[in-house]
């Protein structure tokens, strides 16, 4: 059977529908995207997300987010597995790249493929270890607790500012919104000293980011998203240089079932790990 060249790969900037798809490759793929991620992604660059097709059929994927005129991050990066070992996703990541043009970039990429990424300029920063499940927990009774709403997301903004290598503002107030997830600050003497966010998966729930001060805020505000879940599976993704938070995880029976490389081409950003206790998104950083 004849196979279609690289030179009929047509891309273009994904639509909804598109990133639809893209998140059901995902799930495929046993990423586990959250069931309304595909808003806020967009929100964070419209033009960031591109698609692969050989005619009018989707044939691979590359996120491309430009957070700000020094920094993107890379994911999402797929070909469909019977499209593969044709330079597909090499046309694809070409033009994520030249999209990206000189910016630092990140990205968290399949342990398997850290040699390829090696090889196109990235370096290896740390392990990022998705933990995950059913943790037993209680509501905490504690005021400094507080459910993010309009009057917090201000201070939450400035409080995510550091944890992060460029602004993501618009990524953010759609992330924070309640109707989608659930976010906690916890707030003492009117100051943010960690704040997290808990969302529905394909499968179970995740807790990403989840940001402190201290262990005695992360672990306040991991009872207290994860008490959200139900008693369903609770994915946490953290950075494994901390060690505080591969213990918090532990301490609620969570243990590793996936991980990713944390990767970057160009300066590497100095974010405060030892904070961070839960990132994001494997996606968008």
């Amino acid at each position: 059977m004849a196979h279609a060249s690289t030179d009929t790969l047509a891309i273009r900037v994904m639509d909804r529908t598109d990133l639809d798809q893209v998140i059901d490759w995902a799930a495929a793929e046993r990423w586990n995207p959250g069931l309304k991620d595909a808003e806020c992604f967009q929100a964070a660059d419209p033009a960031g997300f591109l698609m692969g097709c050989l005619g009018a059929e989707p044939i691979g994927s590359i996120s491309v987010v430009r957070y700000s005129s020094t920094f993107g991050f890379l994911g999402f990066y797929m070909v469909r597995p019977d499209r593969r070992g044709h330079g597909f996703g090499y046309r694809l990541w070409q033009a994520g790249m030249d999209y990206l043009e000189d910016r630092t970039v990140g990205l968290d990429g399949v342990v398997a493929q850290q040699d390829n990424y090696a090889r196109s300029g990235f370096v290896l920063a740390h392990r990022n270890v998705r933990f995950g499940g059913s943790p037993q927990v209680e509501p905490p009774r504690d005021k400094r607790l507080r459910l993010v709403g309009s009057d917090l997301v201000a201070a939450v903004l400035a409080y995510d500012h550091p944890f992060f290598a460029a602004p993501r503002e618009a990524f953010l107030r759609c992330w924070l919104r309640p109707e989608a997830r659930t976010a906690i600050a916890f707030v003492e003497d009117g100051t943010i000293r960690g704040y997290g966010v808990i969302r529905e998966c394909q499968n179970g729930y995740k807790i990403g980011p989840l940001f402190a001060d201290g262990e005695r805020e992360a672990d306040l505000l991991f009872q207290a998203l994860a008490v959200k879940a139900k008693g369903a599976l609770v994915f946490l993704d953290l950075p494994e240089p901390n060690q505080a938070a591969v213990q918090l995880a532990a301490r609620y029976s969570l243990s590793p079932v996936f991980e990713t490389a944390r990767m970057y081409r160009g300066v590497r950003p100095d974010l405060p790990l030892t904070r961070t206790y839960g990132i994001s998104t494997f996606e968008l950083g």
